[in-house]
């Protein structure tokens, strides 16, 4: 099976192969859709936030559900500031590899997890690194509105420029795209260079921010 994060840009082969899975949302609005994955750390997140703030934007936050166990109180800040919350599965496990039960059971406990520091009821669900196999799909779907994306900054390559990750966005961004940082270590250089100048030039445009 092809992956996802080989690609900038998401080709249709990945949305033709799973339609119910949310690529992007159908608007010629200027909107844009900024998702944060593997958070929330005290390292990374807070700085998200705070450039959030400063242009009234919202987002969504896919979190681990360990991280969230280690760091409520960041992750009840995201929720108080009125960003979205979804499912990133426990332990950042990937579908691809794993037996389906275990992965559920993964992600079901990322939920309980969630529920239990306050986060409001939500669907949301991303697979780690974007990789489900066919019947992890197949079962998913009924359970959960699975977020994939159109636009992948790359933040998160230790072998990217920075530079290359905000020109990847500047280039594919349109309206309706759903856009990937990570609030990770990793993603941590990269990312806090390209945020705030993302959010400067789309908003310069005319564009707001929303979450999911």
């Amino acid at each position: 099976m092809l992956d996802a994060l080989l690609f900038t840009k998401t080709p249709k082969l990945f949305t033709s192969l799973y339609p119910e899975c949310l690529w992007r949302v159908d608007t010629k609005e200027k909107v844009l859709y900024l998702t944060f994955d593997d958070g929330p750390i005290p390292e990374v997140t807070p700085f998200v936030l705070d450039e959030l703030k400063k242009y009234k934007a919202k987002a969504t936050f896919f979190c681990i559900g360990k991280n969230v166990e280690e760091n409520s109180a960041i992750f009840k800040r995201i929720i108080k500031e009125g960003h979205s919350i979804g499912n990133h599965t426990q332990n950042h496990m990937s579908g691809w590899g794993h037996k389906n039960k275990d992965y559920f059971a993964n992600i079901e406990q990322c939920k309980s997890v969630l529920a239990g520091h306050g986060a409001p009821a939500s669907n949301l669900f991303r697979p780690p690194y974007g990789r489900l196999t066919p019947s992890q799909y197949k079962n998913l779907k009924l359970k959960y509105r699975i977020v994939m994306w159109d636009v992948i900054s790359f933040d998160f390559d230790l072998k990217t420029r920075r530079s290359s990750v905000l020109k990847r966005v500047l280039k594919y961004g349109e309206p309706g795209s759903i856009i990937v940082f990570h609030d990770s270590l990793k993603a941590k250089k990269r990312m806090e260079f390209a945020l705030p100048k993302v959010l400067a030039h789309f908003s310069a445009k005319g564009f707001k921010f929303e979450k999911l």
